[in-house]
This record gives structure tokens, C-alpha cells and sequence, in this order.
């Protein structure tokens, strides 16, 4: 009977309709690349232009790359509560940390995207311009 009652949990994590992952993984990875855009764009920003306004003043750019991240870190929990993961690695963590700054966890939700089929919403890590 446990065997049974963990396999009904176990199902009920993934999507039953593959068309429905199929749209998560699509929506998360054009919000990923969405975040590498605004992100760049605002490090564009900053070696063009200097505010003059020192360290407390936020440029809209900064903004918008604030407000990316977090929907990239939304859709991922998505992704992850209906086990949509894969590769071995959480797409929730390696996106909260791409979002933090690190580059590997980037390249690794980067990754997800091209295993998905959705490779050409991303860009790789690291990367000057799509």
C-alpha cells in the first residue's frame, strides 16, 4: 500500500500533459533570456554612461534586471514543482544563483533550455550579444 501511495505522489509531480511542459519550459526559458538581456544591458549601461549619482542611486536598467530575474526565478518554481527538471540538477537553484551572479549556475539553466528546445531564447553564460 505505501508503494502504491508513493508512486500516486511521485506521478503527480510531473505535468500529465506534455504540451503543458512543453509551454513552461518555453515560457521559463524566454523569461531566462529576457533576464540575460536586461542584465547585459544594464552592464552596457553602466561601462557607457557614469550617473554621477554614486552607489545608492538605481538606473531603471537595474530595475528592469531585478524585475527579470525574479520572473525567470518564478517560472522556474514552476518547472520545479511539477518536476520538470532534469540533467541532475535543480533549474530552481541554478537560476536563483545565475540570477545571484554566478555564471556556472547560468550556463547550467542555459543548458536546461537547450535540452528543452528552446535554445535560441538563451543565450550561453557570459555571452556580449545574441
Amino acid at each position: 500500500m505505501a508503494v502504491a501511495f508513493a508512486a500516486v505522489l511521485m506521478s503527480g509531480c510531473s505535468s500529465s500533459e506534455p504540451a503543458q511542459a512543453k509551454e513552461w519550459q518555453q515560457d521559463y526559458c524566454g523569461k531566462l533570456g529576457s533576464w540575460q538581456d536586461a542584465k547585459h544591458a544594464a552592464a552596457a549601461d553602466d561601462a557607457d554612461v557614469d550617473t554621477g549619482g554614486g552607489p545608492d542611486v538605481r538606473s531603471p536598467e537595474s530595475e528592469d534586471t531585478e524585475s527579470a530575474g525574479q520572473a525567470a526565478i518564478d517560472a522556474s518554481k514552476r518547472l520545479a514543482r511539477h518536476g520538470l527538471e532534469h540533467g541532475g540538477t535543480s533549474v530552481l537553484d541554478d537560476t536563483v544563483n545565475a540570477v545571484g551572479g554566478d555564471v556556472g549556475a547560468e550556463s547550467r539553466a542555459v543548458s536546461y533550455c537547450d535540452s528543452s528546445g528552446f535554445e535560441t531564447l538563451v543565450g550561453s553564460a557570459g555571452w556580449t550579444q545574441r
